[in-house]
C-alpha cells in the first residue's frame, strides 16, 4: 500500500482540524464548517483519492485512503489532528483513527455508521458511466445523461461538480471513475475495521437520514466507546448543507469542549 499526499486547503491557525468529504465529492464540500472553525482552528479541507485535485491511483479502500491522511498530515508537520469525516469521508476518518489513534486527537462523523452499507449508488455510478464514455460537450448535455438516472436536480448539481472541460473544448469528469467502480462494493461500503478508539468521538445524525440507525448501537459503541450522538432535526443526509449553522455549532462545541459522552440514544 502505497500513501499519497491530497490535494488540501488550509485556513485559520491552531489546533489541526481535517475536513473530509463523501464519494464524488470534493474539498468545497465542507467549506462553510471550515470557514466557521476557520477563527479557532488551523482547518485542512482535502480531496480524498481518485476526487478533485487529489492524484488518482488503482487502488482504493479504506486502510489506503486513511493513510493519504496520515502521509499528508507528515508532509504538514502535524502531530495529531482532529478529523471530521461526512458519508465516505466519515468512514475515512474512522478508518484512520482506529489504525492511527495516537494521531487523531477528536473524531466527528457525519451521517454514516461503521458498518458495512449495502445501499446502492449503481444509477449514479451508471450514470457516471456513460458521460465518463461520451463526449460532452457542455454540461447541459451531461445533465440530461444525469436526468435519466437521477431525479434530484440538487444531487445532480452536485455530480456536475466534477466535470471539468480539457483543453479540446469536451468535457470530462476529474474524478477517477473506473477506481471508485471496480472498488466501489469490496472496498468502499466495507466496514472500518480496528480494535477500539479511545477518544472524544462525536456521531452526528440527519433526523430524516437512515444511514445511522439504533441497530448500530452496539458496534459503534464497540469501536468508539467515548462517544455520542447527537441528531440534527429535519436534516437529511446532506445535514452539513441542508442546516449549516446547526451542524457547525455542534462541531465547533465539540471541538472546543470537554470529553463529555453518554447512552447513545436517538
Amino acid at each position: 500500500m502505497s500513501a499519497m499526499l491530497l490535494n488540501h486547503r488550509e485556513r485559520g491557525s491552531g489546533s489541526a482540524v481535517v475536513l473530509m468529504h463523501g464519494m464524488f465529492g470534493s474539498l468545497g464540500n465542507l467549506g462553510s464548517v471550515a470557514r466557521a472553525l476557520g477563527e479557532n482552528f488551523r482547518t485542512l479541507n482535502v480531496d480524498l483519492r481518485n476526487h478533485g485535485g487529489s492524484p488518482h491511483d488503482p487502488l482504493m479502500d479504506l486502510p489506503s485512503m486513511a493513510a493519504d491522511v496520515v502521509a499528508t498530515l507528515d508532509s504538514l508537520g502535524v502531530e495529531r489532528a482532529a478529523l471530521l469525516g461526512h458519508s465516505l469521508g466519515g468512514k475515512v476518518a474512522m478508518q484512520a483513527a482506529l489504525s492511527y489513534p495516537e494521531r487523531v486527537a477528536k473524531l466527528v462523523v457525519a451521517d454514516i455508521a461503521p458498518v458495512r452499507y449495502v445501499q446502492s449508488h449503481s444509477p449514479i455510478i451508471e450514470a457516471l458511466g456513460v458521460i465518463e464514455q461520451s463526449e460532452i460537450g457542455n454540461r447541459k448535455e451531461a445533465d440530461s445523461i444525469l436526468a435519466a438516472y437521477e431525479n434530484d436536480p440538487g444531487v445532480r448539481g452536485f455530480l456536475l461538480q466534477n466535470l471539468l472541460r480539457g483543453e479540446d473544448g469536451k468535457y470530462r469528469l476529474r474524478l477517477n471513475f473506473s477506481a471508485i467502480a471496480a472498488h466501489y462494493f469490496q472496498g468502499l461500503m466495507a466496514a472500518p475495521e480496528g480494535d477500539h478508539y479511545d477518544q472524544p468521538t462525536l456521531f452526528i445524525k440527519g433526523e430524516n437520514s437512515a444511514y445511522i440507525q439504533s441497530k448500530h448501537r452496539d458496534e459503534i459503541r464497540r469501536l468508539f466507546p467515548r462517544s455520542s450522538v447527537e441528531v440534527i432535526g429535519g436534516a437529511g443526509h446532506w445535514l452539513h448543507a441542508e442546516k449549516p449553522q446547526e451542524f457547525n455549532q455542534l462541531v465547533e462545541q465539540f471541538m472546543r469542549g470537554s470529553d463529555v459522552y453518554g447512552p447513545l440514544v436517538w
